[in-house]
């Protein structure tokens, strides 16, 4: 299910939670299975449950068209550079006709969600599920919610063409190196991992060339998985220049959406609608 929210994008910059953006759930589901053997029936009506849970996942950003995940940190404010860079970065995506997914927060996040609707394309947060005084940025056209952390992990690689990677914590840098390992295990090909503000990231790929290669812990190749750059214009043009002829970039869903299955296409504010969509799992009414 989903429903419209108000659409506020007058002066907003990163609230005063946006350091516990993201850092709890009001659900326990993840907690209760990450935490040992449960009974056998608590174990199969869970895999049930996550089964449902991918669905929701397919069906919620199937419609979505091509799109590129940019991840940072949540703690920059407004005024930050690397705030106004990831604001140029989502304007740079939409003006490529890429759709700009992030986790939907505060930061970097609401940086390239506000970028890609400063020049009229679409917007999407993809997050686990908030709590209640938490909201997400004011610039998304649909914002979509997973009970389970490594569900969402798998949407974002799914149904994104490329990473972009500012600067940000351990949320960020889990997302580069579980992506580097998926890339390196030949599990995605022609997947375009960007790392932006290189003066933020030296160090890090100091010791991957100085540490990991030399110790031959990687090969060269590995290392070379990662394009670095401070300019959007670069960034982009390096995505759409890996990702040329992708066969999936060129297809289009023949068949419509069918709302019997929640599916809808994504519309968003460049294209006049107002506010923006949320869609919640489970939805409001189908709690197991």
């Amino acid at each position: 299910m989903s429903h419209d929210l108000p659409s506020n994008t007058e002066g907003s910059s990163a609230p005063p939670s946006a350091p516990e953006w993201g850092k709890a759930t009001p659900s326990p589901e993840e907690r209760i299975f990450l935490a040992g053997p449960r009974s056998r029936w608590a174990e199969f009506t869970r895999v049930l449950r996550i089964g449902r849970e991918f669905i929701h996942g397919f069906r919620s950003l199937h419609f979505i068209g091509p799109c590129v995940t940019v991840f940072g940190s949540a703690r920059f404010t407004e005024e930050h550079r690397y705030y106004q860079l990831g604001r140029e970065v989502g304007a740079e995506l939409a003006r490529a006709s890429f759709t700009v997914m992030t986790g939907g927060g505060p930061g970097i996040m609401e940086a390239a969600n506000r970028g890609a609707r400063d020049m009229g394309g679409p917007s999407v947060g993809c997050n686990i599920q908030l709590p209640h005084e938490q909201e997400p940025n004011p610039y998304l056209d649909r914002f979509v919610e997973f009970r389970y952390f490594f569900v969402r992990k798998v949407m974002l690689v799914k149904y994104s063409y490329a990473f972009i990677i500012l600067p940000g914590g351990f949320g960020t840098l889990d997302e580069l190196f579980e992506t580097m390992t998926l890339v390196q295990t030949g599990k995605i090909h022609d997947f375009p991992l960007v790392l932006m503000g290189r003066e933020y990231w030296e160090p890090l790929l100091e010791f991957i060339r100085e540490t990991l290669v030399r110790e031959r812990t990687i090969s060269p190749e590995d290392a070379s998985a990662l394009f670095v750059t401070d300019s959007p214009e670069e960034a982009v043009a390096h995505i759409r220049e890996a990702t040329r002829g992708h066969p999936e970039l060129l297809w289009r869903a023949a068949a419509p959406p069918n709302p019997l299955l929640g599916e809808k296409r994504l519309q968003h504010e460049g294209a006049g609608v107002q506010g923006k969509d949320t869609q919640h799992f489970p939805p409001p009414g189908m709690e197991p």
